[in-house]
């Protein structure tokens, strides 16, 4: 039986802070080295070798990125990899289909906190979101966010926006937000399409100046990467993160 909310129509709004879009996305593409800095280098094939992993790892010393985002088999290598280089690991859980179980998420969460992964990205509990189940929603993005807060990470909730119509991304957005995230997330990038221009900007309206807005999934090229910062992103997501700094003059 679906829950009684206390999440109602007027808790979504767009009255809660100023984020200035047009002067984020100008600093962060003045060059490629500020481009990286919002940037999360990302390594998400599921037959993710040692060797890649290391190449990820150098990569993103190299270039310094905002962070290295691994699976949580590859956390202890990353962090042991990067050490020294203050560049975060982060890792993924409850991923892609944010369905896992709340006990199992904070489980996972502190696991990867405790090998040392700073960031944590997880996927928003879609089944519940979509029944209207708002409470258990609220519930477990808060019990995985207190747990990364007591732990000194951060946490990112992905919407994956492709299975969720607009009121579905608005309530997703400030559900999170009020549960404690730190940004709220686009996509996986293993739904049926990745980030879109319009996603984040709907996604900067509600969060406004109260927490990031990561773009993620089917980023290649640095007009996309322009266009996620432009509608709103201050963090982006990709895999071909080298590709588009070399856009940008990186060697």
């Amino acid at each position: 039986m679906q829950a009684i909310s206390s999440f109602q129509d007027s808790d979504v709004d767009f009255d809660h802070g100023t984020f200035d879009a047009a002067a984020f996305a100008a600093q962060a593409l003045a060059d490629w080295q500020s481009l990286a800095a919002v940037t999360d280098h990302t390594l998400l094939k599921p037959d993710a070798t040692r060797t890649q992993l290391e190449n990820l790892c150098d990569e993103a010393v190299r270039y310094r990125f905002a962070c290295a985002m691994v699976h949580p088999l590859w956390v202890t290598a990353a962090v042991g990899l990067m050490a020294g280089s203050g560049i975060p690991v982060g890792a993924f859980i409850g991923f892609p289909l944010g369905a896992s179980l709340v006990s199992t998420l904070r489980q996972e969460a502190v696991a990867l906190a405790r090998l040392g992964a700073r960031e944590l990205d997880m996927v928003i509990p879609i089944g519940y979101l979509k029944s209207g189940n708002y409470q258990a929603v609220e519930h477990t993005i808060h019990a995985v966010a207190s747990v990364a807060h007591h732990h000194g990470a951060i946490l990112k909730v992905t919407l994956e926006t492709a299975l969720l119509s607009v009121e579905e991304k608005l309530r997703g957005a400030e559900i999170a937000i009020q549960a404690g995230t730190d940004f709220i997330k686009t996509s996986t990038g293993f739904a049926a399409r990745g980030a879109t221009a319009a996603d984040v900007a709907l996604m900067r309206g509600v969060a406004g100046g109260r927490c990031g807005v990561k773009a993620a999934g089917d980023i290649r090229t640095l007009a996309d990467a322009r266009a996620m910062l432009e509608a709103g992103a201050n963090r982006i997501g990709a895999s071909a993160s080298v590709t588009i700094l070399r856009e940008l003059g990186a060697e």
